[in-house]
């Protein structure tokens, strides 16, 4: 399988408190919550429906796992108009979790991945099918960059500065250069786009 991310993110690298304001949204102090509700226009929700339908299975950090549990895998196709492609592929294909933590898994199809994790993923990819696809997680999807573990990441930007938050890329870290596979822009001016790692980037010299 194609190891693939998608992710939400504000212009200044933002991917915390994407859907609303929570407490786990919260979390260090954040108050700006929600700065991706209402943003995409039609052409950014078909997109996403269309990406979560080509999923042969699905990957979580530990922290998206649970919410997207307490969302989607307790809503049916028809409390989330529009949205049906998305809960209907999340709650009928396989899901797995990174996590040292979590026992016991409720969502249906849940299995928990621990111990070696690089191996267990390298395991999931090597597997028949089309794509195991991960889903915010910011932590998770560092995390897998740096292992080279991601075929290809698509970033959904939201055109707003929040200022605070969790970023996906830290301050300081490895370096990466992308190829760009797929760039448009919605009505509402959120842009999508997809990119493939390409190994380290090319510096210029004294």
């Amino acid at each position: 399988m194609k190891l693939t991310t998608m992710t939400q993110i504000t212009l200044d690298g933002v991917t915390q408190g994407n859907g609303g304001a929570s407490e786990e949204d919260r979390r260090n102090g954040f108050e700006r919550g929600g700065w991706a509700l209402g943003k995409g226009g039609e052409e950014t929700t078909a997109f996403i429906n269309q990406t979560y339908q080509r999923a042969d299975a699905f990957l979580f950090g530990r922290r998206t796992y649970e919410l997207f549990a307490g969302s989607w895998g307790s809503w049916t196709v028809g409390d989330v108009p529009g949205w049906e492609p998305v809960t209907r592929a999340l709650n009928t294909r396989p899901k797995y979790v990174a996590s040292a933590t979590l026992a016991d898994p409720a969502w249906s199809g849940t299995t928990v991945l621990s111990g070696d994790l690089a191996a267990a993923v390298a395991g999931l990819k090597a597997a028949p099918g089309g794509e195991l696809q991960v889903h915010g997680g910011g932590t998770l999807t560092r995390w897998l960059l740096e292992n080279g573990l991601v075929d290809e990441m698509t970033l959904i930007v939201v055109p707003v500065i929040v200022g605070q938050g969790a970023r996906l890329f830290p301050e300081t870290g490895p370096d990466l250069a992308l190829d760009l596979v797929e760039s448009r822009v919605d009505a509402k001016g959120v842009t999508i786009q997809v990119y493939r790692p390409a190994g380290r980037p090319q510096y210029a010299t004294a």
